[in-house]
C-alpha cells in the first residue's frame, strides 16, 4: 500500500479517503504528494480542530475553517475560488495561509499582531477586524471590496492596501485621528475618493513613528485640510494613546 507523508506523519490513500468521508468532502483528486484538490466546497468550521486533517492544494468554492482551536494554517489550500475563513481560531500568524483567494478572506477574531505572511490580492473583502494588530505590515496590496480592521491595537495605518472599496478602521487609536480630517459617515467605513486621498496624504507625511506622534505635523495637516486644531486639544485627545513630540 502506498504512503504519503504529511504532517510528519505516515498516511495512505484510504486514510485521505476515510477523513475526506469523515467531513463531507466530495470530488476530489488525490495528487503525488499527498495534497488534495476538492472541486466544490470544503467545510471544516467548529469541527474542534487543533489542525487541518488533511494537506489542501486547490479548491475551486469555499473554504471554511473557522470556529476551531487552530495555533497554525499548514496545509490551508494554496488556490481558493471563493472564500477562504480561518476566523475565531487561536492563530498568531498567517504563515501558510491561501496565496490567491477569489472572494472573500476572513482571520478575524484571532490572536493575530502583524499580517505579514499573508496574500497579496483578494478579489472581494479582507477582515483582519478583532485581533491584536499594531501593525497592518503584510496586508494585501489590493482588496477587492471592504478592508475590515475593527477593534485592533492600531497607531497607524502604514502598508494599507493600495486599492479598496472601503476601509473600515473604527475601534484602533488611529481611528481618533482620521476622524478629524474625514467626512464619511457610514458606519466608520471610508469610501470616498477625497477621504481616501487625505489618508495617502496622512501616511505620506509620517506624522506617526511608532508609538510617537508628531503633533506639530498633524497641526500642520489638519490646518490644511480645512479642520485647524489646537497643540492642546490634540494633547488632550490623543495622550492615553501616544507619546506626543
Amino acid at each position: 500500500m502506498k504512503y504519503i507523508k504529511m504532517f510528519n506523519e505516515n498516511i495512505n490513500r484510504s486514510e485521505i479517503d476515510a477523513i475526506c468521508e469523515k467531513y463531507y468532502i466530495k470530488n476530489y483528486i488525490i495528487n503525488d504528494e499527498g495534497s488534495i484538490d476538492v472541486d466544490g466546497n470544503v467545510d471544516l468550521y467548529d469541527k474542534k480542530l487543533k489542525v487541518l486533517p488533511l494537506k489542501f492544494r486547490k479548491v475551486s468554492g469555499d473554504f471554511r475553517c473557522g470556529h476551531n482551536k487552530l495555533t497554525s494554517l499548514k496545509g490551508s489550500p494554496q488556490s481558493v475560488g471563493g472564500d477562504f475563513d480561518c476566523s475565531g481560531n487561536q492563530l498568531t500568524t498567517l504563515d501558510g495561509c491561501p496565496q490567491c483567494v477569489g472572494e472573500n478572506f476572513d482571520c478575524s477574531f484571532n490572536q493575530l499582531t502583524s499580517l505579514v505572511g499573508c496574500l497579496q490580492r483578494v478579489g472581494g473583502d479582507f477582515s483582519c477586524s478583532y485581533n491584536q494588530l499594531t501593525t497592518l505590515d503584510g496586508s494585501p496590496k489590493r482588496v477587492g471590496g471592504i478592508f475590515w480592521c475593527y477593534s485592533n491595537k492600531l497607531k497607524n495605518i502604514d502598508y494599507l492596501p493600495k486599492t479598496y472599496k472601503k476601509l473600515a478602521i473604527n475601534g484602533n487609536p488611529i481611528s481618533k485621528i482620521i476622524k478629524l480630517f474625514t467626512t464619511s459617515n457610514d458606519y466608520g467605513r471610508i469610501s470616498n475618493r477625497e477621504d481616501k486621498d487625505l489618508i495617502m496624504d496622512f501616511i505620506d507625511r509620517e506624522m506617526i513613528q511608532q508609538d510617537i506622534l508628531l503633533v506639530n505635523r498633524l497641526i500642520e495637516f489638519l490646518h490644511d485640510v480645512g479642520n485647524p486644531k489646537s497643540k492642546e486639544e490634540l494633547i488632550e485627545l490623543l495622550k492615553k494613546d501616544y507619546e506626543i513630540l
